[in-house]
């Protein structure tokens, strides 16, 4: 499975994607990452400032990101995969689009390839999305309710979120939490830690070793 991260930011998103769980997936070959910046699709000469932003129409602070160097940046993404049929998808944020899920997250780990376009400044000139439609098919999701000042942090989210859940990643498929009976509230050795003469227990049904009653306390919590 292959992420294409369409950013500004290629050196935030790798640091992530580079550590842990999922650079260990990288390292292994169940995905790849590749990034595609904006900026490349920007004329100037060699070594100079590529801009990629202007003011908006109709006022307002901030900047906006231009449309073509978007476009372009997708559509040579989709270009160099398409040499064999591969079913993709291209993400687009939106704090007002439907709460990414772990539904969603399943849904994406049957594509090959799937393109996330991350946005900055004020976002991106709303014709990009328009023009991208007509490339490949195009999921709009929010990632939480805050907003952030770009889709890097969505997009790793997202990445992180349907990687977990590619066979062998996690070692075993019963790792995935949201495929068992699981708790937010967790417990590890040693079972009493004491602080400030105050002494705090794991709590006794987690060891009794009865499947049925730690499924039940796991479903309270």
């Amino acid at each position: 499975m292959k992420f294409h991260l369409i950013t500004l930011f290629e050196e935030a998103c790798d640091a992530y994607l580079s550590a842990s769980i999922i650079g260990r997936a990288r390292k292994e070959k169940k995905i790849s990452v590749t990034y595609q910046s904006p900026r490349d699709f920007v004329a100037g000469p060699e070594g100079s400032y590529k801009k990629v932003d202007e003011r908006p129409y109709g006022g307002g602070p901030g900047m906006v990101m231009m449309a073509l160097p978007v476009v372009k940046a997708v559509e040579k993404t989709l270009k160099s995969r398409s040499k064999v049929p591969r079913k993709q998808v291209i993400i687009w944020f939106s704090p007002s689009a439907k709460q990414f899920t772990n539904k969603d997250a399943d849904a994406l780990a049957k594509y090959d390839d799937v393109v996330l376009v991350c946005g900055r400044y004020e976002g991106i000139d709303e014709r990009a999305k328009k023009i991208i439609k007509t490339l490949a098919p195009i999921k709009e999701f929010a990632v939480g309710e805050a907003v952030y000042t770009g889709g890097e942090v969505p997009a790793l989210a997202i990445v992180d979120a349907v990687t977990r859940r590619l066979p062998g990643v996690l070692g075993k498929d019963v790792s995935v939490e949201e495929r068992r009976i699981a708790s937010s509230a967790v417990y590890t050795r040693p079972e009493t830690i004491l602080y400030k003469e105050k002494k705090y227990k794991v709590p006794k049904v987690l060891q009794t070793g009865h499947h049925a009653k730690i499924d039940a306390w796991r479903k309270e919590k």
